[in-house]
């Protein structure tokens, strides 16, 4: 996105390739940043370390993901979409399909979905259930929901699908992660009872809970989604660099 927009692009994909590694904190590492950047984009594996940089930067903050807390630019990319392909973002009932524990998608999309009176469903299995948190937020908010382990009777109502990867990188188990990777398959065969203007998200990667079988039903919108992530980016950061165009 800041590449389409004419930026550059400056940063570090590990941390090992910074002064944390020499001991530097969180805080110096913001404040250093911020002197030579206009806007910093931070995806961080702790809960809640992109909310203190915004603290203590000179500059904008974006989101870009924090551990399994949230992950906000998405779910902005997430409601273009769905308001793109059902013309509203109102009354709509949403299945949250996989890994709804560790899934900071789902969980930000969930806080922003309930200013629309939705219904959810959450898909899931025991191990990796949406957290008490979330399911206290909505009911504090009057949101229904329910909780099923079954895919495949779960789909014959919903308007929006939202399926999600068992993310291995948080198992410290791998054979957990591999007895429970496989929980739930999207193939054309599932879709059949499901609705001829259901719309099937992911936030990507996939790796094989949706079938590339799946990827020529027009009810994919997968990866419309990744590319209105690049537009949506894109308006974030002039939004946010006060630039009008």
């Amino acid at each position: 996105a800041a590449n389409r927009l004419g930026a550059r692009v400056i940063g570090f994909s590990d941390a090992g390739n910074t002064s944390v590694s020499k001991g530097e904190t969180l805080k110096d590492t913001i404040k250093m940043v911020s002197n030579y950047v206009d806007l910093i984009v931070m995806r961080h594996p702790l809960e809640g370390a992109a909310r203190y940089a915004s603290e203590v930067a000179s500059v904008p903050v974006i989101n870009a993901g924090d551990g399994a807390n949230q992950h906000p630019s998405q779910t902005m990319l997430d409601l273009f979409t769905i308001r793109q392909t059902q013309g509203t973002l109102n009354n709509l009932k949403i299945n949250m399909v996989g890994d709804l524990k560790y899934g900071r998608t789902v969980h930000s999309l969930l806080q922003a979905m309930s200013h629309f009176n939705p219904d959810f469903t959450f898909t899931d299995p025991d191990e990796l259930k949406m957290p008490q948190e979330y399911k206290d937020f909505l009911n504090a908010k009057g949101i229904p929901y329910t909780e099923t382990r079954d895919l495949e009777g779960s789909l014959n109502d919903c308007d929006i699908l939202y399926m999600t990867r068992v993310q291995g990188e948080r198992f410290f188990n791998e054979a957990d992660y591999i007895r429970l990777r496989d929980t739930y398959i999207l193939t054309p065969e599932k879709l059949v009872p499901a609705k001829e203007d259901l719309v099937i998200m992911h936030p990507l990667p996939r790796v094989n809970e949706i079938s590339v079988a799946v990827d020529d039903d027009p009810r994919a919108a997968y990866f419309r989604q990744a590319l209105n992530g690049k537009y949506m980016r894109m308006a974030l950061i002039l939004k946010l660099l006060g630039i009008k165009v």
